[in-house]
Order: structure tokens, then sequence, then C-alpha cells
């Protein structure tokens, strides 16, 4: 069993994974779009004006894999309570990414080393997508 978040971006799904891609390193390994479902006997056909928006990808940072869609493309987001973490051995690329993904986003925390870390930060990046991007300290 395993846990994988799924985001709704809200009709931002590619700019989001194209932001990802630059700022983090996110490879898609799948994307279809409202256009590319087949019809279903018993289920409405989708909205014509959702066509060429995101139905579900997938993309992969790392070993995690992060699923998104643009959903029924509603206003706003509501990413409370919940954050994406970004686990990075390297301190210094720890710190490209933070600054990576705060472009555009609100720095909650500014990156820098802690008790419990090399270098610590939180931002919500522009799409309102909480990240803390941790270079943890070496134990030993």
């Amino acid at each position: 069993m395993k846990v994988q978040p799924y985001i709704n971006f809200n009709g931002r799904c590619d700019e989001a994974l194209d932001f990802y891609k630059t700022a983090i390193g996110a490879e898609v390994q799948m994307l279809m779009r409202f256009s590319d479902a087949p019809p279903q006997d018993g289920m409405p056909m989708p909205d014509p004006a959702l066509a060429d928006k995101v139905m579900h990808s997938s993309f992969t940072v790392g070993e995690t894999t992060v699923m998104a869609t643009d959903g029924e493309c509603r206003a706003g987001t509501g990413f409370v309570g919940i954050s994406l973490t970004l686990d990075v051995p390297d301190v210094d690329e720890a710190r490209t990414l933070f600054d990576a993904l705060s472009q555009g986003g609100r720095p909650a925390t500014p990156f820098g080393p802690t008790f419990f870390a090399r270098g610590f930060g939180m931002v919500a990046d522009k799409f309102g997508v909480s990240w803390m991007v941790i270079a943890p300290a070496e134990m030993g």
C-alpha cells in the first residue's frame, strides 16, 4: 500500500506541470485530457469547455509520484492543512529548489539552518501548494 498526493489545480494544471518541471525537475509520466475520455453508457459527456483541460496526470519528483488534474475548473484552490515535503540530501540543492518554488509564491519560513536540519524552509508556491524543503541534519 502507498499514499500518493492528488492535486486539483482548477484549470491551471498545464501551467503547474510546466512550473514543476522547471522548478523541481518533475517528469510528467502521463497526461489525459477530458477530450481523451471515451463515451460511457450512463455517464454524462464532459462539459465541452473542459475538452482541452487535464482530466488526469501523474508526474514524478525524485522517487515520488504525484497526480494532478484541472478538476471542474472552479475558481480557486483550498490547499489547507497539508504540505508536500522535498527531502534533499544536498543543502545547496535544497536552497535552489526552495528558491525556485518561491518564484511567484509566498515564503512562510525563509530557507536556512535549524536545530533539526542543515537547511529548512516553507513556501506556498504560486498555485497555493504548501512545500517544506529540508536538507536533514547528518546523523552520527
